[in-house]
């Protein structure tokens, strides 16, 4: 089954609003945005630039397991730095590999130097079983001789 689609036409069906914070925030207030927004990741803006991402594992692995206090940490000592980012042109199935290899669950989608978007690993296998469902109800159309 061929299962088709970009990030971008992800995006369209999905939205475009991204939640972030400053690397100068602390851990605790980017947690409670997290919570509040009800989402897992947040990217981390400065100067209207993407500078890194943080995450609830993040979180875990570099404040609680360290134990670090989440109210006097900034977001800037435990972000992720080295992003793996998408464009809106490339392909869904494509990006789920690069994040399975890349082992991230969330993936920036950058256009002309700028963030327009966020797409989770969540979204990217919601997109592919819509396609495959969609391919799915087509065939049974044809083989039932409906058009």
């Amino acid at each position: 089954m061929n299962i088709s689609g970009t990030v971008g036409s992800l995006l369209q069906h999905k939205g475009t609003s991204v939640w972030s914070t400053e690397p100068t925030a602390t851990v605790y207030q980017a947690i409670e945005f997290m919570a509040e927004k009800g989402v897992g990741a947040l990217t981390v803006v400065k100067d209207g630039h993407l500078v890194g991402m943080i995450s609830e594992r993040d979180y875990t692995r570099k404040v609680v397991l360290k134990g670090k206090a989440s109210r006097a940490t900034p977001v800037s000592e435990i972000m992720s730095e080295n992003l793996v980012v998408a464009a809106p042109g490339d392909g869904v199935v494509a990006s789920m590999e690069v994040m399975t290899e890349r082992r991230v669950r969330h993936l920036p989608v950058m256009e002309d130097g700028k963030l327009i978007g966020l797409v989770s690993m969540g979204d990217l296998v919601k997109w592919i079983m819509s396609e495959q469902k969609a391919a799915i109800d087509q065939l049974t159309k044809y083989v039932m001789g409906e058009s």
